[in-house]
């Protein structure tokens, strides 16, 4: 199975559902099941029993994942979401760059 198109830390839009639209950053992916958890988005809620690090328990909000193929990078550089091209630099390393104007997404 290849790996995600996005990135922990890159910036992405929803695609679709009830989010479709907004903007947020990943805070976490999980190749194995296509998903990747976004920054303020999909909130949802649950029902926590109290433990040593939460003593009040109750219920919390937390995001939810969304699927992987439900969101674009957003470009630093043109600031719209787009494709992702894969191109080698002069060390030989491969660079994520947009498609549209070729801006680099990989920023270290």
């Amino acid at each position: 199975m290849a790996g995600l198109h996005v990135r922990k830390g890159d910036r992405v839009e929803v695609l679709s559902g009830k989010e479709k639209g907004k903007r947020g950053k990943v805070l976490r992916t999980a190749p194995k099941d296509r998903r990747v958890i976004i920054e303020g988005l999909n909130l949802i809620k649950r029902a926590v029993k109290p433990t040593k690090k939460n003593p009040q328990g109750g219920i919390i909000t937390k995001e939810g994942s969304v699927h992987a193929s439900n969101v674009m990078i957003v470009c630093q550089g043109c600031d719209e979401p787009g494709r992702v091209a894969h191109k080698v630099d002069d060390q030989g390393k491969s660079r994520r760059v947009c498609r549209q104007c070729g801006a680099d997404i990989d920023k270290g």
